[in-house]
C-alpha cells in the first residue's frame, strides 16, 4: 500500500535527525532586540532562551518603567525568535519526510 516500509522508516529517522540537528544549531543563532529608546537591550537565542539583558542605568529607579521596557523588549525579542525557529524547524522537518502518496506536506 505505501511500498518501501523500511525506506520511509529510514526517511522518518533521518527527518527526525535533521529535526535534532536544528535545534543544537539554532542555540547559536542570536537575535538581538532593542527599545526604541536604546536603554533595554537584550539577546536571545532562535531556540527562544535569553542569553543577556542590559539595563540602562537610568530605569533603575523606576520599577514599574523597567518592567514595562523588560516585557515589550522580550517579546520582541521571543517573537523573532519564534519566526526563525518555526521556518527552520519546518524546513529540517519537511526535508526528510518520506514522499507518502495522498500527504501533501507543504
Amino acid at each position: 500500500m505505501f511500498g518501501d516500509l523500511s525506506g520511509m522508516m529510514e526517511k522518518l529517522k533521518e527527518a527526525q535527525k535533521k529535526v535534532e540537528e536544528t535545534k543544537i544549531r539554532l542555540n547559536s543563532v542570536l537575535i538581538y532586540e532593542a527599545s526604541a529608546d536604546k536603554k533595554i537591550k537584550v539577546t536571545v537565542t532562535a531556540n527562544r532562551e535569553i542569553k543577556s539583558i542590559s539595563i540602562d542605568d537610568s530605569l533603575l529607579s523606576e520599577k514599574e518603567e523597567l518592567e514595562d521596557y523588560l516585557i515589550i523588549t522580550l517579546n520582541k525579542a521571543i517573537e523573532k525568535a519564534s519566526k526563525i525557529n518555526e521556518t527552520e524547524m519546518a524546513i529540517a522537518a519537511k526535508s526528510g519526510m518520506p514522499n507518502i502518496p495522498g500527504m501533501n506536506i507543504t
